[in-house]
């Protein structure tokens, strides 16, 4: 669970590096995530994958923009959240992930995002997960950063990612 301390409405940037970094007016603060400035110096990436994969194993993996109904703590866990999301199929699909260090549940309802669907469920915390949220994750100036992968919100529910 985040401090109580912590400022209301405080981006995920912000939490993660300062509010130094933060440079985004406020009205586009409702539209997506706040536009940083950063030292490109200071960021430091995982390797890319030496081994290749043919088209036909990618093409196996179903990438979906889902829509944010509803996200909450998972109760007895520091890391993760509860997503119940809008796949596009008429049926709740429900996620987890462990990046409540970088956002509270609240701020991501709403939000459209990317899944990968088509993973078996995965149990966590005794809830099964049923697919993956995909972040973009890096090392700036010595501390991870993590960065939800968010769409423009006139992206329908579903739609597939090729």
């Amino acid at each position: 669970m985040k401090s109580l301390d912590a400022k209301k409405g405080e981006s995920q940037t912000e939490k993660a590096f300062g509010s130094a970094l933060a440079e985004a007016p406020a009205a586009a603060a409702s539209v997506s995530a706040p536009r940083v400035q950063i030292d490109l110096s200071k960021v430091k990436l995982e390797p890319l994958f030496a081994d290749d994969i043919d088209f036909d194993t990618f093409s196996k993996s179903d990438f979906r923009v889902v829509k944010v109904k509803e996200c909450v703590a998972v109760p007895k866990s520091k890391k993760l959240l509860q997503f119940t999301l809008d796949d596009g199929t008429g049926a709740d699909r429900t996620i987890l992930s462990g990046i409540h260090e970088y956002y509270e549940p609240e701020e991501l309802v709403g939000k459209t995002c990317v899944a990968i669907t088509n993973l078996p469920p995965r149990k966590m915390m005794g809830i099964d997960s049923e697919g993956m949220l995909i972040s973009a994750v890096y090392e700036y100036d010595g501390r991870e950063g993590l960065n939800l992968l968010m769409l423009d919100d006139v992206i329908p529910a579903g739609a597939k990612l090729y």
